[in-house]
């Protein structure tokens, strides 16, 4: 029987995740909320406003209605993490109890505090729930180029069909049971790329970059914990593999506007110039408010809250950061 796949959100990696899907062998239904680009992709068979140069496959078929979305084997969920409670609250009506919702979005609810699965529970009840994150940038994944990533399923049965529904030799998903790890992680990372583009953007060095990353992982490592997630994921793809991706690659929105930042631009201005959403800028704010619940010590990510959202000094953000008291290495992983 042939496959089918939903894509909710038209942007660069929904598109991506598209081409990916056809590639799996399913036929798949791309849902966009604008009716110009979804006739514009059927017309010309590419997503020339946020995936250009890319030619789409005939098997792809974008849509504005939810219509199909009853007859998907799963669903992957690529809106930005702030619209996605939005988003699936006007998919409920749609939505069957046995049909998977996989999130392919990475963000903390800001309003909230509150990850991308507990959303999905939320709004359309205990429906059959996935994560799908790690180091993949949309265009290297749309164009074929070689990619792994985790899928994390509590459920080892579902999860191992869905791996099975999406993957392909050069795009290898890699399965895990821990959802909270690989939510947490894929949100921090993007909060952590912000603050390595600054490093960059101020011209700290590589030795600089590098601590940023170690020290990232640690405090990503005590939140994970703290939300039910494990260690080990942390140093995984979903975790590490994700971190290095965008704190280096220069594809990263968030490492952008990180350098971007360092360069002496106001958050505001570099935010307004953008088409697509800069997650990290939002995520920051509700990792801080997330940190203070659990208690626990964040000190980059609250400095980037600090530069992003509240326009604290950067350079004397950044001397806060090194004057920090030296710690026993171990004992400040924990």
């Amino acid at each position: 029987m042939k496959k089918r796949i939903t894509v909710i959100g038209g942007g660069a990696w929904g598109t991506a995740l598209a081409i990916q899907a056809v590639r799996a062998g399913a036929d798949v239904e791309l849902i966009l909320r604008n009716p110009d680009l979804a006739e514009q992709i059927n017309a010309n068979g590419e997503n020339d406003l946020y995936l250009p140069g890319v030619s789409l496959p005939g098997a792809l078929r974008a849509t504005t209605a939810y219509d199909g979305l009853r007859d998907a084997d799963a669903v992957l969920l690529v809106t930005p993490a702030q619209h996605l409670r939005e988003t699936l609250t006007k998919l409920a009506a749609h939505w069957t109890d046995d049909l998977p919702a996989v999130i392919c979005c990475k963000g903390i609810e800001k309003e909230t505090g509150a990850l991308m699965a507990q959303v999905v529970t939320e709004t359309l009840g205990n429906v059959p729930v996935a994560v799908l994150s790690g180091p993949t940038f949309a265009k290297e994944v749309a164009t074929g180029l070689p990619a792994a990533i985790t899928l994390a399923c509590e459920d080892r049965g579902l999860g191992k069909r869905l791996v099975e529904l999406i993957g392909t030799p050069e795009f290898r998903p890699y399965f895990s049971t821990d959802v909270a790890g690989v939510e947490v992680a894929g949100a921090i990372k993007n909060v952590l790329a912000i603050a390595s583009g600054v490093v960059a953007g101020l011209e700290l060095g590589d030795n600089a970059r590098a601590a940023l990353i170690t020290r990232g992982i640690a405090e990503m490592s005590r939140l994970a914990v703290a939300m039910g997630g494990r260690v080990e994921t942390m140093l995984g793809l979903a975790g590490l593999g994700d971190l290095t991706l965008t704190c280096t690659g220069t594809l990263s929105r968030n490492y952008t506007f990180g350098v971007a930042l360092g360069q002496g631009r106001k958050s505001a201005d570099i935010l307004g110039e953008r088409r697509s959403v800069t997650e990290g800028v939002y995520t920051a704010a509700s990792i801080t408010a997330v940190a203070m619940k659990y208690q626990v010590e964040m000190p980059i990510c609250t400095a980037v809250d600090q530069v992003a959202n509240h326009g604290s000094d950067l350079r004397s953000t950044i001397n806060g950061l090194l004057q920090r008291p030296f710690r026993d290495e171990l004992e400040a992983a924990q």
